[in-house]
């Protein structure tokens, strides 16, 4: 089987080399709207979930209720998802779960009455806190799912995440709630779930990589360093340098992103267009001291020390030498972007001001019906980003939006519950991509022919 980074390198992440010297830069969104078909035209689920051109189609592997392996029911809130492979055709996906303690009034009995010694947290009584992860064991040779169950349990409203290269999954908790707020402990942690294990994991909130309202994260297989968003209107982008590659309970740096020569960068361009699409800027990094942040001021130490800023950092993914993530709504008409990030190549060590990293804005939108609240993301295997959008107005209408390696943007899907869909991954061979329905809760696995695309 391909191993998740061959995919990444061989199935198209190549394309986005070189973004930045595209001749689509200079054309906005808004422009683009009639130039490209995509896989083609939206066709009407009868089921009335999920629409998808021509050729491809989905199927509902696990919903909100239904009993597990482990004689617990699924939660709802489905957030992000990571896809590992276990060998043998087998894929570990692991689910984030969006929930707060308020969430345990609705919940199944099995989950509102759920005490063990594996719980992060509890509430008064004793019950585990709902937020946390739960795994799916899928065959994608006999496209079966074989085993579901819950892997993490007492945290506090897990939103998305990211896989790692020595095959786990960083759950991120969106929140800082603290001791001071009723709780036994302090939340706002990333926590590490190994793709193997074959139940509830004893948790470890990862403190050296910091306290505060956690999107998501993606790793540099080459350096280990760990790429962290911060979903807030006024967030910075953070990276975690470990002591130790693949050991991040062994600690390490967090450090915020500073533009070079251009300290507090405001590039979420709400009042004016102070950072123009596909140009290059330096970066550096700022190391930021006390990352347990008993007063949720990261963010805005790093910011009194030069950070840029970002609009609400959220989805995050790493290409072939690069990463792009989502700032949802960021632009002039606040409908969000997608910034592109080129590591140095001396990224971490004292050579890195030698040849600084690079940020760039991908992409901004300047239509709701193109482009509306980006969030989670992941690249597909043509080399295209495939982005989960999240807005919600009186009627929802969220899609998985398309962008392609020259920046234009086109439908893939839409959803037609009024809700939204997160957690989008692939299967390491690139056939398969999974997505999550977030409540009520449905995880989909949709498959089709990822090579039609027609421009």
């Amino acid at each position: 089987m391909v191993s998740r980074r061959e995919f990444l390198v061989g199935a198209g992440t190549l394309a986005f080399l070189g973004l930045s010297k595209s001749a689509i830069g200079k054309v906005s969104l808004n422009d683009l709207q009639t130039t490209i078909k995509g896989f083609g035209p939206l066709l009407p689920d009868p089921d009335a979930l999920l629409d998808l051109p021509a050729g491809f189609s989905y199927q509902i592997i696990s919903s909100l209720g239904e009993k597990m392996s482990d004689g617990f029911t699924v939660p709802d809130k489905a957030d992000g998802m990571g896809c590992l492979a276990l060998g043998n055709d087998r894929v570990a996906l692991v689910r984030n779960h969006e929930l707060k303690p308020t969430d345990l009034t609705k919940a199944e009995a099995s989950i509102a009455q759920h005490k063990t010694p594996f719980a992060f947290d509890t509430n008064r009584e004793g019950v585990a806190l709902p937020g946390g992860t739960s795994h799916i064991i899928y065959n994608l040779k006999t496209h079966q799912k074989e085993q579901e169950y819950l892997s993490l349990v007492g945290t506090i409203r897990n939103c998305s995440g990211g896989i790692t290269p020595w095959g786990s999954w960083l759950t991120c908790e969106e929140t800082t709630d603290t001791k001071a707020d009723g709780f036994n402990q302090d939340h706002g942690y990333i926590f590490e779930v190994p793709a193997n294990s074959k139940g509830l994991i004893k948790p470890e909130p990862l403190k050296a990589m910091g306290r505060f309202n956690h999107e998501a994260a993606a790793v540099d297989p080459r350096t280990g360093i760990v790429y962290l968003t911060e979903d807030k209107g006024d967030s910075v982008f953070y990276r975690f340098i470990p002591n130790e590659y693949g050991k991040l309970h062994k600690g390490g740096q967090l450090q915020a992103m500073v533009v070079k020569g251009k300290p507090q960068f405001d590039s979420r361009n709400w009042h004016s267009k102070t950072m123009p699409l596909h140009q290059e800027l330096d970066v550096e990094w700022i190391d930021l001291d006390n990352p347990e942040s008993p007063k949720d001021d990261l963010r805005l130490r790093g910011f009194k020390q030069g950070a840029a800023l970002f609009a609400r950092g959220e989805g995050i993914h790493w290409g072939d030498k690069e990463l792009y993530f989502c700032c949802t709504n960021g632009g002039k008409k606040q409908l969000g972007q997608v910034m592109k990030y080129q590591p140095s190549e001396f990224e971490g060590t004292n050579k890195e001001a030698e040849k600084p990293g690079k940020i760039s804005l991908f992409v901004e939108s300047t239509s709701k019906t193109l482009y509306n609240f980006g969030d989670n993301l992941t690249v597909s295997p043509n080399g295209h980003l495939i982005v989960c959008e999240d807005q919600y107005t009186d009627v929802v209408d969220n899609h998985l939006r398309g962008v392609t390696p020259e920046g234009q943007v086109y439908n893939f899907a839409r959803l037609v519950a009024q809700t939204e869909l997160a957690g989008a991954c692939f299967s390491p061979d690139g056939s398969t991509l999974f997505v999550n329905v977030y409540s009520p809760a449905k995880t989909l696995v949709i498959t089709g022919p990822w090579h039609q695309f027609s421009g």
